[in-house]
């Protein structure tokens, strides 16, 4: 009895290597988001508070 190897890859193969590769890739993705997400950036330590005169407000009915 002789072994015979497959050359060709089936229809199902190619179909699962390329779902693994989104699922592997969505993950890298999500990682990346989580742990981008997690870095506390500098928030300014300024208060931002600007006085509008009632001159400047116009009344719209």
């Amino acid at each position: 009895m002789q072994f015979y190897k497959k050359t060709r890859p089936g229809k199902y193969s190619l179909l699962i290597r390329f779902l693994i590769k989104g699922v592997i890739l969505f993950l890298i993705l999500f990682i990346a988001i989580v742990l981008i997400d997690k870095i506390e950036f500098p928030a300014p330590n300024k208060k931002i508070e600007k006085i509008i005169p009632n001159e400047n407000l116009k009344i719209v009915k």
